[in-house]
């Protein structure tokens, strides 16, 4: 297992949830940190945090915008390990949702994730590795764009691996639904409804936590000899 003591870390949606904790996780191995949002108020809370822990920086733009990430990119040089949270959810079926929301899903969860392979890439240190965000859970006739996503990282991932090979790898966490920044936008009774949903479907009976889905990410930067690999953290969701 490879120490993260020195190692240079990015975290592209590093502001909340799975990201912010990735980050925390990192400082606390001594690790040197860089975050990336989009939403600049989110991003100095985030910053001021995580500077109470450790060695971090970075920098508020839309990773979508190519221009942006790869101009970022050539100035911090080279990293050891980039995560990518970027992605999104959705509901409803191939045949009651809009076909402009689905293309949104897949863009979303896959295409910008190429681009930020393709861009990351070229600034990744020896021995280092991409880590993207897919996810567990659902089915395509309720979640239709998000499960064509997530597959889709899946083949993306199994692509970058052999590419990359032998200097870098690349891996993907696929967690299930669990009460982050995501779901802001919902009340409370919401919220609670859709984790008790969740947790019926789970074999564990219940949902996971920020940090035991951020440290998935963490075991993939440090065990060297993972590469092309979905890691699920679900409960035992997808098995059901």
């Amino acid at each position: 297992m490879q120490t993260l003591q020195n190692k240079r870390v990015l975290v592209l949606g590093g502001t909340s949830g799975f990201g912010e904790e990735v980050a925390r996780q990192a400082l606390q191995q001594d690790a040197q940190v860089m975050i990336v949002g989009r939403d600049p108020e989110r991003f100095q809370q985030a910053l001021g945090r995580l500077m109470a822990i450790g060695r971090v920086a970075g920098q508020t733009f839309d990773v979508r915008d190519e221009a942006a990430l790869a101009t970022y990119l050539s100035q911090v040089g080279p990293v050891d390990h980039i995560v990518s949270m970027v992605g999104g959810a959705l509901s409803g079926g191939f045949l009651d949702t809009p076909l402009a929301e689905i293309r949104a899903a897949v863009e979303a969860k896959f295409f910008t994730n190429v681009l930020i392979a393709q861009q990351a890439a070229k600034h990744l240190a020896p021995n280092g590795s991409l880590i993207f965000t897919a996810g567990a859970g659902g089915h395509p006739h309720d979640a239709s764009g998000a499960i064509v996503g997530n597959q889709a990282i899946q083949t993306l991932v199994q692509g970058l691996a052999v590419e990359l090979a032998p200097r870098q790898r690349a891996n993907a966490v696929a967690p299930t639904w669990t009460p982050t920044g995501l779901w802001r936008g919902l009340t409370p009774e919401q919220l609670q409804q859709n984790q008790a949903a969740t947790e019926a479907q789970i074999p564990l009976r219940r949902v996971a936590t920020v940090t035991e889905v951020a440290s998935a990410y963490l075991y993939l930067m440090q065990n060297t000899y993972v590469t092309g690999q979905v890691l699920a953290v679900d409960g035992g969701f997808s098995l059901v």
